[in-house]
């Protein structure tokens, strides 16, 4: 089990109920039973086998200091060896618990690789326990693709990605196939699967709501 990277000793503890150590396990979990485990990212299991998934746990509260994490956690991706560090999952427990928030703060963080001049050296995917692609239902099994135990930023390298793409050439069929694969799990399938949050996902911060993920 990997260990915790608390981003910054200047930024405030975790509340009482959040335990890093928690958080962290319930990440590994998810990444391994859902996103290995059924095959949603051919690309996840050699990353994560080498140790190559950098684990970042936020203290942030507010979304502008999550944005100083994203960007602390930018500049070090960029200035590690993808040998040592191919990517880094950057979990927030104690932010963005709303999901139309966190749709709104995808923007800010667009903002922070443009600010960079990062675009196209690195990406950021997001996920969110409550994700909802536009279109759908909040319970649909589609949504699940992109629910995390807590709110999570995950930076890619562009290289890595186009790697992948190069050895997986059906790389535009992996959603597609997802949504099959997780069709025939159906909802008490995912359940079975527990990789929920074991800590409280704290409530929202207001910000101006946009539509939902295309």
């Amino acid at each position: 089990m990997p260990s915790p990277i608390s981003p910054n000793p200047e930024t405030p503890s975790l509340p009482a109920d959040i335990s890093e150590a928690v958080v962290l396990q319930d990440t590994v979990r998810w990444l391994e039973r859902a996103v290995i485990g059924l095959n949603l990212c051919p690309f996840a299991k050699g990353v994560h086998v080498k140790g190559q998934v950098h684990y970042v746990i936020s203290h942030a509260t507010e979304p502008d200091v999550l944005l100083n994490d994203l960007r602390r956690e930018l500049v070090a991706l960029q200035e590690s060896s993808a040998d040592e560090r191919d990517t880094t999952l950057l979990v927030a427990p104690a932010c963005m618990g709303d999901f139309l928030d966190f749709n709104d703060f995808t923007a800010l963080a667009d903002d922070v690789i443009e600010d960079l001049r990062l675009e196209g050296v690195l990406q950021v995917a997001f996920f969110h326990p409550k994700f909802q692609f536009a279109g759908t239902q909040m319970d649909d099994i589609s949504n699940c693709t992109n629910r995390t135990p807590y709110p999570t930023l995950h930076l890619l390298r562009e290289a890595s990605i186009d790697r992948a793409v190069e050895v997986f050439p059906e790389a535009d069929a992996i959603f597609e196939r997802n949504i099959e694969v997780l069709e025939a799990l159906g909802p008490q399938g995912w359940d079975d699967l527990d990789v929920g949050a074991r800590c409280p996902v704290r409530p929202p911060h207001a910000l101006d709501h946009k539509e939902l993920m295309p």
